[in-house]
């Protein structure tokens, strides 16, 4: 990797809490030590439903996955932040921006952007049917 290629580091989000942080173990990743995209996909809807299920006052439904990009590998040991805010509500509908930070647990403390998604949730009811948002 040649300097112009070089991840550019940078920190934490400021003023935002994480809704999740994980460390991945040996069983999610590869005989290399890369995470699998499967683990990190499922991280990333556990994320993005903490603050839809938060808004829905209820449970919460993955209904579509519109953006997911992986910006840089996770590895075995990596500390995960994960940053999650609503970015639009319809009226059953709540759709969700997940970024996600690693915690490079090396010899020089890194902390590279990893991942980003944009995912829709749908507010249900107890027979997990659709139902309208509460009002704020």
């Amino acid at each position: 990797m040649t300097s112009s290629t070089k991840t550019p580091f940078t920190t934490l989000p400021a003023h935002r809490d994480a809704v999740l942080r994980v460390m991945p173990m040996p069983a999610d990743a590869n005989i290399h030590g890369d995470v699998f995209g499967g683990w990190i996909m499922a991280q990333v809807d556990i994320a993005g439903s903490i603050p839809a299920a938060r808004r829905a006052a209820g449970r919460v439904a993955t209904v579509a996955v519109n953006a997911f990009q992986f910006k840089e590998p996770v590895f075995v040991g990596d500390l995960l932040s994960f940053y999650a805010a609503i970015v639009k509500t319809g009226t059953t509908s709540i759709t969700v921006s997940v970024e996600v930070y690693a915690e490079r647990q090396r010899l020089d403390a890194e902390v590279v952007k990893v991942t980003e998604a944009t995912l829709t949730y749908v507010a249900t009811d107890e027979a997990r049917r659709s139902r309208p948002l509460p009002t704020l």
